[in-house]
């Protein structure tokens, strides 16, 4: 880890503004999952202890640049203050002369929650008056909010060209500590397991990591593109059409390296995407016209597993069917509970598959269940992140 972290930097007495992913879903008023909020207690804790005084800073939903009450952070600030034991103080707005009135007269110990972020569209758009209007806050910047790591904007990136210090908070320095060991120095045998729609959102990833694992086992509906791609009959399958070739190529790239590309033997299939939709396991690869793949076989799990035996290192980005759906559930349910108990150094990519690993109780048993979905899969492709990046080096 070559950046700065909260623990090398002198708090008391100091404002520390601290960037955080409090992202989460609200229903009347309430925060229905605080993963998010849990995850980023150990920082605001330790600066706390430290006698620093805390800003937290957030986005939340997607208010397009104005004030939307349904977005605002106070469920989220009530939450937080059960959470640490104390009062939270949620500002009205994230800038301006109330806000830094509220932060001058802050003691060491406290903690404000600026409101939303993304109630001004000068916060996506990295706008420098805006950045600098948020620096006023701060004498120190930790960025703990690793899901927006690689969005450039202004309380990710813009800031830290007018605050001198700024560092990685606990769950940011994990994140970036993680994904460094997998990329850099794994245990091998390294193996990828790739799910999830699209064939699009996962090549650069399958590029990058040719590099690196030894072998990537495919499913999901990504799979059914490389299905097609060699011939196969998919039925009404999810298919990218105008992928085909790119998929041809990264099977070809395997075989010239020879690392494992391993897809689908046999499928879950059904007459539609439901719960009570008609369903049968095929026997083998091909899927009949009228019918769609929805999950991997008991075949390809059993093949799956024997790939995965013996692993040192499991990155995974992207369920192996339509997991919210029991009957789509198992493929991804029993090669997850697998990789729990295998051993092996276990990194699970942010969104559906953290979701998936919560949904079946086995997100404490994986050695690290990202918190960026986005964040992950840019770091899988090779790509700095400009809130990683933006951080002062060691």
């Amino acid at each position: 880890m070559k950046k700065l972290t909260v623990k090398d930097v002198e708090l008391k007495g100091k404002r520390v503004f601290i960037r955080v992913d409090f992202n989460v879903p609200l229903e009347n008023g309430r925060v229905t999952d605080d993963k998010r909020i849990v995850e980023t207690i150990p920082t605001i804790k330790y600066v706390i202890e430290q006698g620093g005084k805390t800003i937290l800073a957030s986005h939340l939903g997607r208010p397009k640049g104005k004030a939307v009450d349904k977005f605002r952070l106070n469920p989220v600030a009530e939450r937080l203050s059960e959470l640490l034991d104390k009062p939270v103080r949620k500002l009205d707005d994230c800038i301006g002369d109330e806000v830094e009135k509220a932060v001058s007269e802050m003691k060491p110990g406290d903690v404000v929650l600026l409101e939303n972020l993304r109630f001004h569209e000068q916060e996506e758009a990295n706008d420098e008056h805006f950045a600098g209007a948020l620096a006023k806050l701060a004498d120190i910047y930790v960025n703990d909010a690793f899901g927006t790591a690689h969005r450039a904007h202004a309380s990710t990136h813009g800031i830290t060209k007018f605050v001198h210090t700024c560092v990685a908070g606990f769950l940011m320095g994990k994140e970036i500590e993680y994904f460094s060991r997998i990329l850099n120095d794994p245990d091998r045998p390294f193996v990828t397991i790739l799910g999830g729609a699209k064939v699009s959102d996962k090549i650069g990833a399958i590029h990058s990591l040719m590099d690196k694992a030894d072998k990537f086992l495919v499913g999901g509906g990504m799979a059914y593109t490389f299905l097609r791609a060699m011939g196969h009959k998919i039925g009404n399958s999810l298919v990218e059409t105008d992928k085909l070739n790119v998929a041809l190529e990264a099977m070809d790239k395997a075989k010239r390296l020879r690392k494992g590309f391993v897809l689908p033997v046999d499928h879950v299939i059904g007459d539609k995407l439901s719960e009570d939709a008609n369903i049968r396991v095929t026997d083998g690869i091909d899927i009949d016209d009228g019918w769609m793949g929805l999950d991997i076989g008991p075949k390809t799990i059993e093949l799956f597993r024997r790939e995965l035996t013996g692993a040192g290192t499991v990155v995974w980005n992207g369920p192996l069917g339509a997991f919210e759906m029991k009957p789509f559930a198992a493929g991804t349910r029993s090669i997850a509970r697998f990789v729990a108990d295998s051993g092996a150094v276990s990194v699970m990519g942010g969104g559906d598959t953290a979701a998936a690993m919560a949904e079946f109780g086995l997100a404490e048993k994986m050695s690290h269940v990202s918190t960026g979905g986005g964040a992950s899969l840019e770091i899988l492709e090779g790509k700095k992140l400009p809130g990683v990046e933006a951080l002062s080096d060691r």
